[in-house]
């Protein structure tokens, strides 16, 4: 399996592996124009926080490309329109405008000629992919230490390798401790409405080995209470000052569970989603997406809603940072109180 986003130094295209169309055919989509990047975006044919941060990067760079702008003035003038277009993709994920800040940031502050500004703005896009994969090794190596060997473990939505640049987040922490020759078992929850448990994590586990299950959403609790769960893993797709966390639809009710049958449930993600100028989760924008999603599911090759239906289809929750038993990040595992201990582990 490749990288879920790379850069063609021949071409100057940005290459995705099409997302929505495993497990059952693996394909790669080339991007010229940075417009195409965002709706590749929007349309999910790359998705997690982290490989959505790398795939706005290399928007702005692809940006950068193919402005014609002659003048640093004008060139910054099309880099500020991108990421305006390139921000609007998907509202959630902090780490989309983390990393469009991040190239407009280092835009605004070159001195120098437009082509070396697009060779600069090209080598970061390139260095923030390369950061992300370090990261989540680094991430992993922590929260394996958290999987003991026998332990049965639920995993929500996709946050392995497809989800990222490469490795993963709280499926990588599970990876790494496959690979540790510790012996444990993912329970996958479907994630509905796309399914990205039951299409992309088990693919994932599949590629690695690792023994799994599928299991609906709303297995979770009873499982839990059967004794059969040791820990609970998930991403994150924004997080909040005060430790609340926004991740897939279905997190909050799979915390609950795990919160109330004593079982610890771990959030996994990189320092850059953590979003300070939000003091709490009920600040953080949820996108609702398209109904469809949820009113297109078959049974037996037939429509499942009555014709007419409608419905809500929420893409994330929050869950309240007093279920979540530790952040995973670069920097160790993080304990309650979120706030305070955050703020002393990255300044130490």
């Amino acid at each position: 399996m490749m990288r879920t986003i790379v850069w063609n130094d021949d071409q100057n295209t940005v290459e995705m592996i099409d997302q929505r169309i495993l497990p059952r055919e693996f394909k790669t989509l080339v991007y010229a124009d940075y417009c195409d990047v965002a709706d590749a975006i929007r349309t999910m044919v790359i998705r997690g926080a982290p490989a959505i941060g790398a795939a706005a990067a290399f928007g702005v760079a692809l940006a950068a490309h193919q402005s014609s702008a002659k003048s640093i003035e004008r060139l910054l003038t099309d880099l500020d329109s991108a990421g305006e277009v390139l921000n609007q993709s998907r509202p959630t994920a902090v780490n989309l405008s983390w990393a469009v800040r991040r190239m407009l940031d280092a835009a605004r502050d070159f001195k120098g000629s437009p082509d070396e500004l697009r060779a600069i703005l090209l080598k970061l896009a390139k260095e923030i992919a390369d950061e992300d994969v370090e990261i989540n090794k680094r991430m992993a190596a922590y929260g394996a230490e958290l999987i003991e060997d026998g332990d049965h473990i639920i995993h929500h939505c996709n946050t392995g390798a497809l989800a990222t640049v490469d490795w993963g987040t709280a499926l990588g922490v599970i990876r790494m401790a496959h690979e540790q020759g510790k012996r444990i078992h993912v329970f996958v929850d479907e994630t509905r409405p796309r399914l990205q448990g039951a299409r992309l994590t088990a693919w994932e586990l599949e590629q690695y080995g690792i023994p799994y299950d599928i299991i609906t959403d709303s297995s979770s609790g009873y499982l839990m209470r059967r004794g059969l769960v040791q820990k609970v893993f998930f991403g994150a797709d924004r997080v909040a000052a005060n430790g609340d966390v926004a991740n897939k639809i279905g997190t909050y009710m799979l915390a609950l569970a795990a919160y109330d049958n004593g079982i610890p449930a771990y959030s996994v993600f990189p320092v850059s989603t953590v979003d300070l100028n939000l003091a709490r989760g009920d600040l953080i924008p949820i996108e609702e997406r398209d109904q469809a999603e949820v009113l297109e599911l078959t049974l037996m090759g037939e429509p499942v809603a009555p014709e007419g239906a409608t419905a809500r289809n929420f893409a994330f929750d929050v869950t309240p940072n007093r279920l979540i038993s530790g952040w995973v990040t670069e920097y160790g595992v993080i304990y309650p109180p979120f706030q305070t201990n955050f703020q002393s582990e990255i300044n130490e």
